[in-house]
């Protein structure tokens, strides 16, 4: 019988599934869909994609275009300087208008709402400056009331557009998380009306494009309201020679998010600066997204579910076969990959697909396959813990379990001692038996279980069963100090176990009328140096032990019986024991290969020391074959050492044999 059983495959409908790692992927795969369409509908899924966005899109640090707008910003130096409270006089507007014209500058944008009169002079002031190339800020607002929602528009006064002056909507859409990151779908919008007013007539306004932001706060280039009322004196010549001006809020210190400001909004550069960009200088990014075309669209839904496909088939090649460290490893590579992705598509193709769906994908069919390996793992961990703690005991079976590294595979060599049980004459048991082979089963088993019980009680472990024969070896894989003790003790059970067997057999046999079969049993053990180790071929071994300890071992379990006695031991297990056990020499046996003698041993009741001198001195007449058949030795050990009568009996015999030729 091999010592390594077969683990066959988990049973059921259950188990196919575990076994069936095809069918497994493509379970994970299906599942991850539907897994991430159900995510996908959770308020939190959509803004952890607009963060990546966020992140994707100013990780590189984009700076305006070239040749971009020019902000004049009503900031705290220009707040100083005009000492007059705000708003300002719109007379001084129509002043800043005159200066930028003789500037140079193409076309202006005023992101301020002139919605209400003002006093008369002020508005035929500035209605006297505006023209064709000044847009003027206008409002929507929706307002929504239990009755009715209601679109709402501020517009400039009508004799600032009759005037000439173009109307541009400065109203922007927050995203849900209050980040500024759409293009306004205004046709009318301020920076597509300023574009006009350029001189860049038919640009597109994009349909739900998401804006590229270049820098956080003040990037663009900025200069103070009252230098641009003054650009001879504080601002250098061609400052604003044929380029477009937006005037606006522009706080020189941007405020935090956490206190907000006044026409300031947060933009995908406030994850990393926590400040907000004016709303002026908003406007200025969706001009240049509009006139160099650098708006960002969103994917829809069919490539998404396509690249989420494609992320979780990935995955399941990826662990096609096995998972393990390198699992981990392959995800962390892929959501670089993903995120890289993601980011060339933002960059060069002007599209955005957030790495969130493959990256979940992968990472979903990643670790639910490893996550199967690792129950399975567990599962065969305890099939084969069952398995083996048929053959060592289970508190060796549990210590290796917790500690695998006190198993060694391969070939190790350590001092053994190996045990060798065979009952006597089961062959011929076995012939009378040959007509009833279940009855000759259950007698093997009625043998072997209680045999290996003790085995491995005793901290042994079961090599291989050999008919009705057991080979057994202790001190391997564990460490046992004492275990030459531990196979004598495993022996000595043994006999008792086979005793009760044979009383349970004479019942059996007095009940049926049918002859009882008497089983006897013979042990050998040695101890010595052995090799000890997985043995085998890579599809199949054993875990087995090698060497001549080994086949001495065997071959006191062959000579017990030439010697009468139950138990037969080599001369280092007899010396391992001798401090517990009483051991008496019987002979010298030359092992094949080998051509020095080895002493044998058995185990013996109580004797006092003169009898045990009376024994070595009978041996030293043995070995000089100068023993005598009719000795006084024979009649005395006999009547003092009763578990040797055979022995005696044979050694006679052999003496007589010796006279006689």
């Amino acid at each position: 019988m091999n010592k390594t059983p077969t683990l066959g495959p988990a049973s059921g409908s259950a188990g196919w599934l575990f076994s069936n790692r095809s069918l497994r992927l493509l379970v994970l795969i299906l599942l991850t869909l539907i897994g991430i369409s159900l995510l996908s509908r959770l308020p939190a899924w959509p803004l952890l994609e607009l963060k990546s966005f966020d992140y994707l899109s100013t990780i590189d640090g984009l700076v305006p275009p070239g040749e971009g707008p020019v902000i004049v910003a009503i900031d705290e130096p220009s707040l100083a300087a005009i000492n007059a409270q705000w708003p300002w006089p719109r007379s001084l507007h129509a002043q800043l208008i005159r200066q930028l014209r003789e500037a140079g500058a193409k076309a202006v944008g005023l992101d301020i709402i002139m919605a209400e009169p003002s006093t008369p002079e002020n508005d035929t002031a500035i209605a006297a400056a505006v023209g064709p190339d000044i847009v003027l800020a206008g409002d929507e607002t929706l307002i929504e009331t239990p009755q009715a929602d209601q679109l709402v528009r501020a517009t400039p006064l009508p004799q600032l557009t009759a005037a000439g002056a173009r109307t541009g909507i400065a109203s922007i859409e927050l995203g849900g998380d209050g980040v500024f990151r759409t293009i306004p779908i205004y046709e009318d919008g301020f920076a597509a009306t300023l574009l006009r007013a350029a001189g860049h007539d038919g640009v597109p306004v994009p349909q739900d494009a998401m804006i590229q932001s270049f820098g956080p706060a003040r990037s663009y280039q900025t200069v103070s309201y009252y230098q641009a009322l003054d650009p001879k004196t504080f601002l250098p010549e061609g400052t604003f020679n044929n380029r477009v001006v937006l005037v606006g809020l522009s706080l020189q210190n941007a405020p935090e998010i956490d206190k907000g400001g006044a026409d300031a909004f947060a933009t995908p550069y406030t994850m990393h600066t926590g400040k907000l960009t004016a709303g002026v200088e908003i406007q200025a990014t969706i001009y240049d997204n509009l006139r160099q075309r650098l708006s960002i669209n969103r994917t829809s839904l069919v490539p998404f579910i396509g690249f989420v496909l494609l992320a979780a088939a990935f995955a399941a090649a990826t662990v096609w076969k096995s998972t393990g460290w390198l699992t981990l490893l392959a995800t962390v590579v892929a959501i670089c990959l993903f995120a890289l992705l993601s980011y060339a598509g933002l960059r060069f193709g002007h599209f955005f697909v957030s790495p969130l769906g493959p990256t979940v994908a992968f990472a979903s069919v990643a670790f639910g396959q490893a996550a199967f390996d690792f129950a399975e793992e567990r599962r065969n961990k305890q099939r084969i813990t069952r398995a083996f703690s048929q053959y060592i005991s289970p508190d060796l079976v549990k210590r290796l379990s917790d500690d695998p590294s006190q198993l060694k595979l391969g070939g190790e060599r350590r001092t053994l001692s190996v045990l060798f049980s065979d009952v006597r004459g089961f062959t011929t048991i076995a012939e009378t038996m040959k007509d009833d082979p279940e009855k000759l089963t259950g007698l093997i088993n009625r043998l072997l279980t209680p045999l290996s019980d003790i085995v491995m009680d005793h901290g042994g472990t079961i090599d291989k069963y050999m008919g009705d024969c057991i080979m057994a070896f202790w001190n391997a894989p564990l460490d046992d100090p004492e275990h030459a003790l531990r196979a004598v003790q495993a022996s000595i059970a043994m006999q008792t176990a086979i005793g009760r067997l044979n009383k349970e057999l004479e019942i059996e046999a007095r009940a049926s009328g049918s002859p009882q079969h008497v089983l006897k049993m013979g042990v050998g053990i040695n101890t010595g140096e052995c090799v000890v180790g997985n043995m085998g071929s890579s599809r199949r071994f054993d875990y087995s032990c090698l060497g001549d300890s080994v086949n001495l071992a065997s071959r006191l379990e062959g000579a017990s019986k030439n010697y009468g006695v139950a138990i037969l031991l080599g001369e280092e297990t007899a010396r391992l024991v001798g401090g517990f056990y009483n051991v008496m020499e019987l002979d010298q046996i030359v092992v094949k290969g080998r051509t020095t003698p080895s002493p044998v041993y058995t185990i013996v009741e109580d004797a006092s020391a003169e009898l045990v001198e009376v024994h070595k001195a009978f041996l030293a007449a043995k070995y000089n074959r100068t023993l005598l058949p009719l000795d006084a030795m024979f009649e005395t050990l006999t009547a003092a050492f009763p578990s040797l009568r055979l022995y005696y009996s044979i050694v006679q015999s052999e003496c007589a044999r010796r006279v006689d030729d």
